[in-house]
């Protein structure tokens, strides 16, 4: 599948990535919003980035629906679900990802679209390298990004970087 081919379900929970990517922003945290979905698109589980408000670095919500898939679903229902994502995982979501056995994730900016918007709007690097899911985890199937709603994400990343302190 490509971009080309999504689905309006799935446009319906890449558009529910924002508003909660929007929420962690709005409660002080940077954007980020994740969707774990069954096989058949039924909503099993969603979570923001809440690394600010927790002090927690690694408080990323692909992390926190791997954990619950793991806990909580089979290793076929993890292998027939999706994750719909923000952003493209981080290194360290990836392997998570892929060490949970989950199967596609659909994220809307890359990781490279991340670093150049955070570069332009002069925020600290990030404290690993930036890598696509596909060096991480070669064999699940990765989609994105998804214009015009990377463009979205453009624009919370764009208001986390003009908050205050």
């Amino acid at each position: 599948m490509t971009v080309e081919n999504l689905t309006s379900t799935d446009l319906t929970h890449l558009r529910r990535c924002i508003t909660l990517a929007t929420e962690a922003l709005d409660a002080g945290d940077d954007p980020f919003g994740s969707v774990l979905t069954n096989a058949d698109g039924a909503v099993l589980a969603e979570d923001r980035n809440r690394e600010t408000t927790t002090n927690d670095p690694t408080a990323h919500p692909e992390i926190t629906l791997s954990r619950w898939a793991a806990a909580n679903l089979t290793p076929r229902q993890r292998s027939t679900a999706t994750v719909y994502t923000s952003g493209e995982h981080c290194p360290m979501c990836s392997a998570a990802h892929a060490w949970v056995g989950l199967g596609r994730i659909v994220y809307i900016h890359s990781a490279a679209q991340l670093v150049e918007w955070r570069t332009a709007l002069g925020r600290p690097a990030s404290p690993v390298r930036s890598l696509p899911i596909t060096e991480i985890a070669p064999d699940i199937p990765a989609i994105g990004p998804v214009p015009p709603l990377d463009k979205e994400m453009r624009d919370l990343h764009t208001r986390a970087a003009r908050r205050p302190g």
